[in-house]
């Protein structure tokens, strides 16, 4: 059963006025545990009911509160400009190719501005979004990169990614999975990408970054990192962002 609650407590007193305050606050939904769904499960279920983000992404049209993290690192860093081409890797539910179309000018809505376009790529079949051109695929095939390129017309502007492994409740190994996973993610990248793209990924924090920081570093003019408002503050993901690509180099 879920139920919104407040701090106030009792009933009003049906003026309609309340000069104490505590009928101000937000209204904070709660979630009591159902039998058979376990604590975690509904302490879960509790916090998506009440992030500003997801509610924020429903009402936006959006279909996840990721949107939002793309959104943010593209307002700090402005890799999808009008024209770009866009590879998105592990796209689904499919909310940063919403948030890329629109800014690359995927449909054409920006008079005067070049039309950029989406490719998005995942294992599993993809709702369509418009302006986007969504396809079944996994970028670990020895063939994905001649697929995607062969798709687009060409080399990406961008390839970027929010992929990541399957927890196993295990911080340790689940911080090598998605290294090992961000790592292939940006071979892929290496293989479709044009002079002077970027690559976008996420990672976690937690030790492992050297390897995929030193061959980012030889193959790009810079790499940074950001941690988007929209990343849950208990969280240890941040995102890794490659900007000038230059091709690969000897190491």
């Amino acid at each position: 059963m879920v139920k919104k609650t407040s701090g106030a407590g009792g009933s009003g007193s049906g003026s309609g006025k309340n000069n104490s305050g505590r009928g101000q606050r937000d209204l904070r939904v709660r979630v009591k545990t159902a039998r058979g769904r376990k604590l975690s499960s509904t302490l879960w279920l509790e916090r998506q009911l009440n992030d500003p983000y997801v509610q924020r992404a429903k009402a936006e049209g959006y279909r996840g509160r990721a949107a939002f993290k793309i959104s943010e690192i593209d307002d700090k860093f402005r890799f999808l400009v009008p024209g770009a081409r866009v590879v998105d890797l592990g796209c689904a539910p499919g909310g940063w190719c919403q948030i890329a179309a629109r800014r690359v000018n995927a449909l054409g809505e920006k008079q005067g501005k070049k039309v950029g376009s989406i490719l998005g790529v995942d294992l599993q079949e993809v709702e369509p979004i418009a302006g986007c051109e969504l396809h079944v695929l996994d970028f670990l095939e020895d063939d994905a990169d001649q697929k995607v390129k062969n798709w687009l017309g060409g080399q990406a502007d961008v390839v970027m990614s929010d992929m990541a492994a399957s927890a196993s409740g295990h911080k340790q190994t689940d911080h090598i999975r998605i290294m090992a996973l961000c790592e292939a993610a940006a071979y892929f990248a290496f293989d479709v990408l044009s002079p002077g793209g970027t690559f976008v990924a996420k990672v976690l924090a937690g030790g492992a970054e050297a390897d995929l920081q030193k061959v980012l570093k030889q193959n790009f003019t810079k790499v940074q990192h950001f941690k988007p408002g929209a990343s849950r503050a208990d969280s240890s993901e941040k995102f890794v962002v490659a900007t000038g690509f230059r091709g690969l180099e000897a190491e």
